[in-house]
């Protein structure tokens, strides 16, 4: 009896460190991300944001901030690689409040629109349709 107690407690202590280092971490799961930003690829940026949601209960406003792509916000490199399904989707998923916020630069989302001549993009006017 004690050596099934000692073998059960041992077999749920090695699970348990297994468990804990199967997890990827939030890194690894958005390291291609600016990739598929560029790609225009919206059905890959859904599964990889769904992926991250379930895996880490983290939504999109909690982790855009912390990602660059060359230097540059996700939506911003959308509108550069005119990514117009993947930018849109951004735009859609972030809080309007959000949008006007500036970013690493000190520039708004407008601003910078306004700055580098994407007026005309698809994805601006769906940045000011939401601001």
């Amino acid at each position: 009896m004690l050596k099934i107690v000692k073998t059960s407690l041992s077999i749920a202590a090695a699970s348990l460190i297994f468990c804990g280092t199967a997890n990827a971490s939030i890194e690894n799961a958005l390291a291609n991300i600016c990739t598929i930003v560029e790609a225009d690829d919206k059905g890959e940026l859904r599964k990889k944001m769904r992926a991250v949601q379930s895996d880490f209960r983290l939504k999109l406003h909690d982790y855009y901030s912390g990602i660059t792509c060359n230097g540059q916000s996700l939506i911003r490199t959308a509108i550069q690689s005119n990514s117009v399904e993947v930018g849109t989707l951004l735009v859609k998923k972030m809080p309007s409040r959000e949008l006007q916020n500036p970013e690493s630069d000190g520039k708004t989302l407008q601003a910078w629109i306004a700055e580098n001549g994407f007026q005309t993009n698809a994805i601006a006017s769906e940045v000011q349709q939401r601001i």
